[in-house]
């Protein structure tokens, strides 16, 4: 659907702890009662900005409001997502000039970071990995099972250049590939969850 929005509600401890969860009821509840049916809304991971939460993003128009409160989800709806107006009121003020910023990418907090492990965070539902997957999550994955052989896939970790977390940083695809020649048929893979 072309002109489908997902209204992100910000799941983060932060915006949990400040009421995301009663403004997603709420915006949900005002989506259904509105009969809107190119729009739903869904819980993202965190945003990284806590301290404006509950956030709230709009997608893919990119709108980011801040302090969401249970009050304004029908103004959010109506307005925003019937009319076409975002709601100002509700939008990132920068503090040096107060004025509104609509748009996250916009707002100098995000505008400077290039993020790579986290570039879906706040744009996805992290609990539902179809989301995840829709935007090439696990192909890397996908292709060392399918498409590659064990010694292919040690060597592209090789040049990663990967190190694990420890105090040594020693190379991951060192250790796999001594795994790998290790004598025996069986081996076992072992977490010691102690690291970073």
């Amino acid at each position: 659907m072309e002109n489908h929005r997902t209204i992100f509600v910000c799941q983060g401890t932060g915006c949990v702890s400040t009421g995301s969860g009663p403004v997603y009821e709420a915006l949900k509840d005002e989506v259904a009662r509105l009969r809107i049916r190119d729009a739903q809304v869904d819980f993202s991971g965190c945003h990284g900005f806590c301290e404006q939460g509950p956030n709230v993003v709009i997608e893919p128009d990119g709108i980011f409001y801040t302090h969401v409160q249970v009050e304004d989800a029908s103004e959010i709806v109506s307005s925003h997502l019937l009319k076409g107006r975002p709601v100002e009121r509700l939008f990132y003020r920068d503090p040096l000039t107060n004025q509104p910023i609509p748009f996250y990418s916009e707002i100098n907090f995000y505008k400077k970071q290039h993020r790579l492990v986290l570039r879906h965070c706040g744009r996805i539902n992290p609990e539902k990995l179809e989301q995840y997957i829709a935007q090439g999550g696990y192909s890397a994955l996908r292709k060392s099972l399918l498409e590659m052989t064990p010694d292919q896939v040690i060597e592209e970790i090789k040049k990663s250049g990967l190190r694990g977390r420890g105090g040594a940083g020693f190379p991951t695809g060192r250790k796999w590939e001594f795994c790998r020649r290790a004598a025996g048929n069986r081996k076992y893979v072992i977490c010691n969850a102690d690291e970073g």
